[in-house]
């Protein structure tokens, strides 16, 4: 069994790459289809001495095979929002624990205890679907720092976010809050508005840029806070602003080049998006996502939009078409 006392105690790049490269060896035998992906690519992970050695398994993966390193049935399983006629992906978790101290922790680096930070959730997509990993994030934050949960009833809304005199973030998918700037414009004052993105398929795609100024001038806050996170992953990173986001210290982001799946670029560049998770201990950790980003010399990085289908996702191996 893996300590994971490891995972949330790292202080240090080098405390980082040992965690990492004890997850790798662990996965790349527990979890099947990561080791199927290894063998294909004809990689020996006795071989594999660095973090910069290790590969990204394609997040398309977690639609098609069951990417589960545990002994034991799962806990849990999340799964992605999808469209009509999409196959949604499926993260088995072994351990809810590990991810409740996951998102827990990475809440309470950027924003403070979650006890003394109320949250109100404008989530209707996520709330009106089962197997949301976001709806259980939101709901423990709520039952431990106060707040509630809204699908449609902005009145309700506003009047309960009014009557609480401490901090608060009003947390919400992308085009509803869109709908209450638009329907209930008005000054937010001691309210963080954070956006979890989620535009795709109920209103315009906007620049980020232009939507935030958009809630900016509806809502009177000075900017507009996002979180980053996914299905497939335990953990988020989170931006207080502009887009630019950080990561809790056992969460690292790489970027690769579009034409070569196993080549990272130099700091300041832009190409697809992996990450290192290691809270996703009983899954797998090293995901390539069908993100673009450019990542920083602090380690920040923006997420630029998604990779085109005309654009080389990498060397999807075992995905099922």
């Amino acid at each position: 069994m893996f300590d994971t006392r490891k995972i949330f105690s790292i202080a240090s790049g080098a405390d980082f790459d040992q965690a990492a490269l004890e997850v790798f060896r662990f996965q790349a035998e527990a979890c099947t289809p990561y080791r199927e992906y290894l063998e294909l690519l004809g990689i020996d992970p006795a071989g594999v001495e660095t973090v910069e050695q290790i590969p990204f398994l394609p997040i398309e993966l977690f639609k098609s095979h069951r990417v589960y390193s545990g002994s034991l049935p799962p806990q849990q399983v999340f799964t992605s929002s999808s469209t009509t006629g999409q196959i949604p992906s499926r993260h088995y978790v072994a351990d809810l624990a590990i991810y409740e101290e996951a998102f827990t922790r990475a809440f309470e680096l950027f924003y403070g205890p979650v006890q003394k930070t109320a949250v109100f959730a404008l989530l209707p997509n996520y709330l009106e679907r089962e197997g949301s990993s976001l709806v259980y994030m939101v709901d423990a934050l709520i039952r431990k720092g106060g707040g509630g949960f809204y699908l449609h009833d902005h009145e309700e809304l506003l009047r309960d976010m009014a009557a609480h005199s401490g901090p608060k973030i009003l947390l919400g998918v992308s085009y509803a809050l869109w709908d209450l700037a638009e329907e209930r414009p008005g000054p937010l004052y001691g309210t963080i508005v954070m956006e979890t993105g989620g535009m795709k398929g109920h209103r315009e795609e906007l620049p980020r840029e232009e939507f935030h100024r958009l809630l900016c001038d509806a809502f009177s806050v000075p900017s507009v806070h996002s979180e980053y996170g996914m299905a497939e992953l335990m953990s988020q990173a989170y931006s207080s602003g502009e887009g630019l986001f950080r990561t809790p210290p056992w969460m690292k982001v790489i970027v690769r080049d579009l034409h070569d799946p196993f080549g990272r670029l130099p700091v300041g560049s832009t190409g697809g998006v992996n990450l290192i998770d290691l809270a996703n201990l009983y899954s797998c950790s090293f995901v390539q996502t069908q993100d673009l980003g450019t990542l920083y010399t602090d380690g920040s990085f923006r997420i630029q939009g998604r990779i085109s289908g005309s654009e080389i996702r990498g060397c999807n191996l075992l995905v099922q078409e």
